[in-house]
């Protein structure tokens, strides 16, 4: 029957498949193994491999297969369902998938419950943009339960493309059971969370300076904030506020001009020292002495005029209480009413000497700085800035959003010849990071959850955690906490989890509810057990004031959406109310991972919950993700156009391409830098390398219908390269066995990556003749037999990471044959590591080689001779002596007819040395150019055997001996001629490159052998076809063949050989400067 054959093609290191049909009499039964294709097109093997896990309900299989074990948790952050997945989560899928796929395969029952995250701004605004809505007044003029069913609806809109996405990355969680943040159990539970929070009186109301954002109308807490800063470029003010009763002006700096017609007082650092100086521009100031020339240089004129004289110089602290006159009028009428004193001097010391000019305008309801100040001098609370952030009736700028306000504040100043200067400053500005609007720092009552009161807890918590990189658990994320502010918990919006504290209308009570039961005991209402806990709904529920017999209502505010997530480790199980042991079982979690921005989001409000209700940190090892980049390092972006399709990339790429890339790029923590070539580079080199194997063996598998289920491994019976393979097998998967336990990524990556190269480009190359051979002799079975082991072992440790390609392979070699064994790789075992086949000496001795290889063909390369070109003798240092069986090895690889072992091959070779100016340079200053002709005057062998003896080299400098130590030089090594050297890994090769005729000959030979095997490829003859060679046109190569006919024609199947002539199929050749015509003609 017609079967597929395979030839193998040397080139340097890899080998490439030829598939030829060819008639292969004598086989009558079905192949054992299905063909293999070997095409590096794996997407649509992968949709194949999908469909089985779903029909087969692999998955499932998988946890139930593991009910019992011990538990191993990991925690699933939660999407937003009505946002599209980006090319990052692609990075954060494949890493939170495959740590848990090594655990189920250890033994471990890992829960994988998913989870979606629905509340908060991202769905309020995509509903506004939906019903053509902007703002809190027109949500409230549309209806606010309208809107909040609305909301309901969108969190859905892209559930399934999620859920499509994590199918086709191979990300397995329980989808069909998910936790749902806008589920009544799982708001019951957070009420819960806050009255115990509320219990421990660490949840508070206070009236504090807040980030708000005036588009959306409510506060954010100040994780929300970092994550929304800008670099932008904006004029910031230097204004003239004038002393009362004396011609003078205090300069005061602000960035935000918005805020000069809310000021009541100024600011300067007591310790700091202050002048008075008169200006060239005719007014006296007072101001900062270390800024006067950063600020009044400007003012000195051409002819080398003085800026400014010093008049008088003070301490800060004497300008305490020194007043000024009001800069708005409008201030100075609030001030009055609420009878307070303002516009004068205060003191603190955080004001520095960076910038500005030394002093800072003070306007309490818009800094927390300001509002310390403010609260310490008792200043007037004047704020002139409503809630859309734009400024009030009371200001000549009513109506004008804050940062449009600025320039016509800036005019104003100027026309009133207050302003000095408005210089243009760069800084980091918040904005919201949902719509994108400047945040403003705003005076209004919030709710508060105490975390500075908890500090110490958090940081300890901290340090049980395991920080994957170390440097995130120690800086980013240890120096949030040691820095910790209080929790700004509510927000004044409407699709959220509603803040469960009621308050009295006529006394002020307040109480928190923990449950529905409370809710209906302190209601009356039975039915309140069972009500939709969202506003509006809950909203119409109040009872009596156990104090004062009044009315109780709760508080508008919902709740922090990030308050939600951290509350997924209890609420997902409804717990305290249900699911007790469950959740102490599965708590805290051993494993979570997400991007790096998250050390302000999730990671934190986990940390933050855990330790307000359990003191204990809610996970123990993080693994930290860096960004997605594109090639050039740039943040992806829609705007910029180099935001990368991730169903695009899947669908190009396949989703084990990207996998083994996120995982072999570099540390997960650091930024990777997404781009196709780099994702078909990895593919090639892993999985292609890995899928050319399999599909080899398969080959030849069929073809000598090998089942390896009729066999065993007997070890004592194996060559000495079967045992080298299982030794490196064994020593691979117990690396990969220690780097994933400890969640060392890349690691694992590149021990697997290496194992299947040696694999592949060692083992199946040197092998392939035990494969060719005819019958089934022992030996034969032994190749099979290693190369299958080390397949499917590998293929097992492989799959948590490329889970797609070894299902294939796991499904096609052990399913096919082996029906007593688990239906997919993913209900294996991790492969246990079998101690006794591990020969370290062995894998050395081989290793060695396999550098010597490397260093031989390099100085091939060097001195431009073919590998095809037979060389007469070869000179080794390698440390420790290699036998006539590795030496034999080398030999035949490197096409080299002698080897000889010597420890010492400075005959060979000589050295160059050079100064290395970093470091002699300084040292020797104007005596270096004596220094190099010092070191060029060398005899090169001696200098390096003393550098190697004595570790110094000596030389004599003016009358003086100076001592060199290696690294003070650059060493070359220099070719003796007729020899070529190489020195890597303290392995060292020479080759003698004087050719002979002779040698020269049998070059020629074994070019024209290579030449016409293509040509019998190219003509699509079958592997055992017998052929007619013909030659013409080059009578010293027709020579050559006519020398060496007999091996000629016995490698190539040729029955004739025709001289003079060229018939059949036709082609010419250079071969070495030779142009020639060669035939081949089928017999």
């Amino acid at each position: 029957m017609n079967v597929l054959a395979f030839i193998l093609f040397v080139q340097g290191e890899s080998f490439s498949l030829l598939y030829i049909k060819f008639n292969y009499p004598g086989k009558e039964t079905a192949d054992m193994y299905e063909k293999v294709s070997t095409d590096l097109n794996f997407v649509a093997r992968e949709k194949n491999i999908g469909k089985f896990w779903r029909n087969q309900q692999i998955f499932e299989k998988s946890m139930k297969a593991r009910e019992g074990c011990p538990v191993y948790t990991f925690y699933d952050g939660p999407p937003t369902a009505n946002g599209k997945p980006h090319i990052g989560h692609v990075l954060t899928r494949v890493i939170k998938d495959m740590i848990p796929r090594y655990k189920t395969m250890k033994g471990y029952m890992v829960p994988r419950k998913a989870g979606w995250d629905t509340h908060g701004l991202p769905v309020e605004l995509e509903v506004e943009k939906l019903l053509g809505l902007n703002g809190k007044e027109q949500i409230e003029e549309y209806g606010m339960e309208p809107f909040i069913k609305k909301c309901r609806e969108s969190v859905w809109k892209y559930k399934g493309m999620w859920e499509d996405f994590s199918g086709t990355v191979g990300f397995w969680a329980d989808m069909d059971n998910p936790y749902v943040t806008y589920d009544n159990d799982f708001i019951e539970s957070e009420w819960w969370a806050l009255k115990e929070i509320w219990n421990k009186k660490l949840l508070y109301k206070g009236f504090k300076i807040v980030p708000y954002c005036p588009r959306c109308g409510t506060p954010l807490s100040s994780q929300e904030v970092a994550q929304g800063y800008k670099l932008v470029k904006e004029r910031s003010a230097i204004v003239r506020f004038k002393v009362s009763d004396e011609d003078a002006y205090f300069l005061a700096w602000t960035t935000t001009p918005w805020t000069l017609p809310s000021n009541v007082g100024l600011c300067v650092n007591p310790g700091e020292t202050y002048c008075k100086v008169k200006a060239a521009d005719g007014y006296t100031y007072y101001m900062a002495k270390a800024l006067l020339d950063n600020v009044l240089s400007r003012l000195a004129d051409e002819e080398g005029g003085k800026a400014y004289e010093i008049l008088e110089e003070y301490t800060g602290k004497d300008l305490e209480h020194k007043k000024y006159e009001p800069l708005y009028g409008c201030a100075a009428e609030v001030a009055e009413k609420q009878h307070k004193e303002g516009f004068f001097v205060t003191c603190d010391t955080y004001v520095t000497m960076t910038d500005g000019t030394g002093i800072v305008h003070i306007a309490p309801a818009f800094g927390e700085d300001d509002a310390n100040v403010g609260r310490k001098y008792n200043l007037p609370f004047v704020q002139f800035v409503d809630e859309k952030g734009e400024m009030t009736q009371e200001t000549p700028f009513a109506g004008l959003f804050v940062k449009k306000a600025d320039p016509e504040v800036l005019k104003d100043l100027d026309k009133r010849g207050q302003l000095f200067a408005a210089p243009k400053f760069e800084h980091d500005y918040p904005h919201c990071w949902r719509c994108d609007t400047s945040l403003i720092y705003y005076a209004r009552e919030s709710w508060f959850i105490k975390m500075t009161e908890v500090k110490d807890d958090l940081v300890r918590n901290n340090n049980t955690v395991n920080w994957i990189p170390d440097s995130i658990g120690t800086g980013r994320f240890g120096n949030w906490l040691e820095n910790i502010q209080d929790w700004g918990i509510s927000r004044n919006r409407y699709w959220g989890t509603p803040l469960n504290i009621w308050e009295c209308e006529s006394c002020g009570h307040q109480d928190a509810v923990g449950s529905r039961a409370e809710l209906a005991e302190r209601s009356g209402n039975p039915d309140d057990v069972n009500r939709e806990l969202h506003r509006p709904y809950i909203d119409e529920v109040t009872f009596k004031c156990p104090e004062c017999g009044g009315l109780m209502k709760r508080v508008p505010e919902v709740i922090d959406c990030w308050f939600d997530s951290g509350a997924m480790p209890f609420a997902q199980h409804h717990y305290p109310f249900e699911n007790k042991e469950l959740f102490e079982q599965q708590f805290p979690a051993q494993f979570i991972s997400e991007a790096v921005d998250q050390t302000r989001g999730w990671f934190y409000s986990l940390m933050a919950e855990s330790t307000l209700l359990f003191n204990k940190a809610p996970y123990e090892n993080v693994i930290v993700l860096g960004h997605v980049q594109d090639e050039n390092g740039q943040k992806m972006s829609k705007s910029k156009g180099n935001a990368i399709d991730p169903f695009e990339a899947l669908e190009t790429y396949g989703a084990d391409a990207i996998r083994w890339y996120f995982y072999i790029n570099s540390a997960p923590w650091l930024p990777n830098r997404f781009h196709g070539k780099a994702v078909q580079e990895g593919q090639r080199k892993f999985m292609g390398t890995l899928w050319n194997t399999y599909a080899f063996f398969v080959l030849y598998a069929n073809i000598d219908e090998f089942d390896a289920t009729k066999y065993t491994l007997d070890y004592d019976k194996l060559a000495v390269i079967d045992k080298w393979l299982l030794s490196r097998l064994n020593s691979t998967v117990k690396e990969v066995d220690e780097n994933l336990a400890a969640y060392r990524i890349p690691e694992t990556a590149k021990a697997l990556q290496k194992f299947t190269d040696e694999m592949s480009n060692w083992y199946v190359r040197r092998c392939r003749e035990r494969f060719w051979a005819k019958g089934m002799e022992q030996d034969k079975i032994n190749a099979y037999m290693t190369l299958y082991t080390a397949l499917v072992t590998i293929s097992k440790a492989a799959a948590p990471m490329v889970p797609f390609m070894t299902e294939d392979i796991y499904l096609n070699l052990v399913c096919s044959t082996d029906k007593n064994a688990p239906e997919s790789i993913h209900l294996c075992d991790f492969p246990e590591v079998c101690e006794e086949v591990i020969d370290t000496k062995l894998e050395e001795d081989m290793e060695t080689v396999l550098e010597a290889v490397v260093i031989g063909r390099a100085c091939r390369n060097t001195a431009n001779i073919k590998n095809r070109q037979p060389i007469s003798k070869m000179f080794i240092k390698a440390g420790e002596g290699l036998s006539e069986f590795y030496l034999d090895i080398i030999k035949e690889e490197l096409n080299v007819k002698e080897a000889v072992l010597k420890d010492d091959v400075s005959s060979l070779t000589t050295y160059s040395f050079k100064p290395q100016l970093k470091t002699l340079g300084r040292r020797f200053g104007k005596n270096i150019n004596v220094v190099k002709e010092i070191l060029a005057g060398l005899d090169g062998q001696k200098a390096m055997e003393e550098i190697n003896t004595k570790g110094t080299l000596a030389i004599t400098v003016d009358g003086k001996e100076e001592l060199l130590e290696k690294d003070d030089l650059l060493i070359e090594a220099a070719q003796i001629e007729g020899y070529i050297s190489g020195t890597d890994h303290g392995i060292t090769v020479v080759l003698d490159t004087n050719l002979t005729p002779g040698l020269i000959e049998e070059g020629f030979v074994r070019e024209v052998i290579s030449k016409v095997q293509t040509m019998r490829k190219d003509a699509g003859f079958e592997v055992m076809d017998h052929i007619r060679l013909s030659v013409k046109d080059n009578d010293k190569i027709i020579e050559i063949i006519k020398n060496n006919e007999d091996i000629v024609k016995s490698e190539v199947l040729a029955n004739e050989a025709g001289y003079g002539i060229a018939e059949g199929f036709t082609k010419e050749w250079n071969i070495n400067g030779e142009k020639v015509v060669l035939g081949v003609e089928k017999l």
